[in-house]
């Protein structure tokens, strides 16, 4: 597809200390959700191209041509997460190549100071839906969308935003309300409670130290879920 270039060398996979170095096998597991699988390794993370199997899941449900962001400038970032069940799981973000580096470290910032995430799935597993992708409390970034009641791209257009825990750290609109009734309870800051973002705590230091922005900064509505390499 035009403008659409992916990466189509050898892959390999490092899943905790798990290594997937068949291409094929890297592409499907690539391309498909992955299971909520303990990890035994401590953390693990890479950093690979979309593959053409991804590249074809993701081309009209999370990316379409006149994005803004060509696939072959889109990198899947994997790594181990602690999940609220107490286990270690292996998920998957897509974010731009140039974020990429800055992601993987936050993760493993996050790993580090035991903070859970509870999945962390392209949110083509939900047809590309925001509010979908929401309700299942699924961490994401890349989706090629605008800016709910505008035409203007998001900054999960570009890559360079991503949404953490999104049911606990929800949007919360200048009048105190939220969308998702599960995040009612969340609405309200305090106390505090595992997987939020606060100032001070685990995930907001995660990202202030890649230099991302953070909604949950903005005047008027909150995005507590959302952080950004342009603060937006």
């Amino acid at each position: 597809m035009k403008g659409a270039a992916v990466g189509r060398g050898p892959v390999a996979l490092v899943i905790g200390a798990l290594t997937l170095a068949s291409p094929l096998l890297a592409s499907l597991l690539l391309a498909s959700p992955l299971p909520a699988t303990a990890s035994t390794g401590g953390f693990g993370g890479t950093i690979t191209p979309i593959s053409p199997t991804l590249a074809k899941q993701m081309t009209g449900v999370s990316w379409r041509p006149g994005c803004p962001v060509p696939l072959r400038d889109l990198r899947v970032v994997t790594a181990t997460h602690h999940g609220f069940d107490g286990r270690d799981h292996v998920g998957r973000v897509i974010v731009h190549r140039d974020a990429a580096p800055g992601i993987l470290g936050a993760l493993r910032r996050l790993f580090a100071d035991g903070f859970p995430i509870r999945q962390m799935t392209p949110v083509d597993v939900y047809g590309g839906s925001d509010f979908r992708s929401i309700e299942a409390d699924n961490t994401s970034a890349f989706n090629c969308r605008f800016v709910d009641g505008t035409t203007r791209y998001s900054e999960h257009a570009y890559g360079r935003a991503i949404d953490v825990n999104p049911i606990e750290n929800p949007y919360v609109t200048s009048r105190g309300t939220t969308s998702h009734t599960a995040s009612r309870a969340y609405v309200g800051r305090t106390p505090f409670r595992p997987g939020m973002a606060a100032e001070g705590r685990a995930l907001v230091r995660a990202f202030d130290a890649i230099g991302w922005g953070w909604g949950g900064r903005w005047g008027g509505a909150k995005d507590y879920q959302h952080f950004s390499a342009s603060g937006r």
